[in-house]
């Protein structure tokens, strides 16, 4: 699993950082790419990476500020002049239909690939054979949610010499006995999975959440996460505005993956008043907190392997 930033700004855009928009790179699992908010200008950072619009066929807003929708009708639009033919659900709260829907009318903007929409409410959202995405609902001034986005425990390693000396012959039967079925030997014999494979391995769970003050919700998504990323729009010196405004400071950020106990924190969101050489107090401000603080850039690359975060 991949992270990719395309925007990591609040507000608005700066020269430094795009408004929100992230990718989580579930190729590798065979989920393909999954989008979280879509702020102005979207399109244009992709542009400047390898991922192709027609491959994203997920989409999860936060929540309806323009900083993370406004780059929604541009990017539907070129995923059909680009060649997008499959589906792309978008989840998002109350009200992201309409926009969308009439949007789309009023432009006569013709999609070649079937949208779905999905208005969602606190609970599962989501959830095949490999992952669950649950959502509660944050503190912010409007209507604001978190995602949890959880892999399903993977098949324990397939133990080789011990599936031979059952009388598996090399080739596809040793597949499915790592893929956790049985298979029938061609004497009669059945060989279980669970005798020839190891125990079943933890997937991994991330929590997104949207923008937010401190609170319980947002501490409760992401426990015993492996990588939380949170927004952290002010430092600690101006937490009165992040109260007003219904942000956080990274202090706020790493208070919550404190008490939520996750392995690491990414904190995104940041205003235009922190210019690239206050990123490095931000950090140290977050870390007196929570050590293993990394803050977002735009493109920004992490990869979770081996049971730990890798900015690449």
């Amino acid at each position: 699993m991949e992270l990719l930033f395309l925007g990591t700004g609040a507000g608005m855009p700066s020269k430094q950082r795009n408004t929100s928009s992230m990718i989580v790179n579930l190729s590798a699992e065979q989920g393909g790419y999954w989008m979280f908010d879509c702020g102005e200008a979207t399109q244009h950072q992709l542009l400047r990476t390898s991922i192709k619009p027609r491959k994203i066929n997920k989409i999860f807003i936060t929540h309806l500020h323009g900083d993370h929708i406004f780059g929604l009708p541009g990017f539907l639009g070129s995923r059909s002049f680009l060649g997008g033919e499959d589906e792309l659900i978008i989840y998002g709260p109350v009200g992201i239909k309409e926009w969308i829907t009439t949007t789309l009318r009023l432009t006569k903007t013709h999609l070649t690939y079937p949208l779905k929409i999905v208005e969602i409410e606190e609970g599962v959202i989501f959830e095949d054979d490999q992952f669950i995405v649950s959502t509660q609902e944050l503190q912010h001034v409007i209507q604001c949610f978190g995602f949890r986005i959880e892999q399903k425990p993977l098949p324990g390693k397939l133990l080789v010499d011990r599936a031979l000396e059952s009388g598996v012959p090399k080739g596809p039967l040793l597949k499915k006995l790592k893929d956790g079925e049985d298979v029938e030997l061609a004497d009669g014999r059945i060989v279980y999975s669970r005798d020839v494979t190891g125990e079943p391995q933890n997937g991994f769970t991330v929590a997104v959440l949207g923008d937010t003050k401190y609170c319980s919700a947002a501490v409760e998504l992401a426990e015993e996460a492996d990588i939380l990323i949170h927004e952290a729009t002010f430092d600690i010196e101006t937490g009165d505005l992040a109260k007003e405004y219904g942000h956080s400071t990274i202090g706020d950020a790493a208070r919550t993956a404190n008490e939520a106990n996750v392995k690491a924190l990414i904190a995104n969101h940041i205003s235009a008043r922190f210019m690239p050489a206050d990123i490095g107090i931000l950090q140290e401000q977050g870390k007196a907190v929570f050590p293993n603080v990394h803050i977002a850039e735009d493109f920004s690359h992490f990869e979770w392997k081996n049971e730990q975060l890798i900015k690449k």
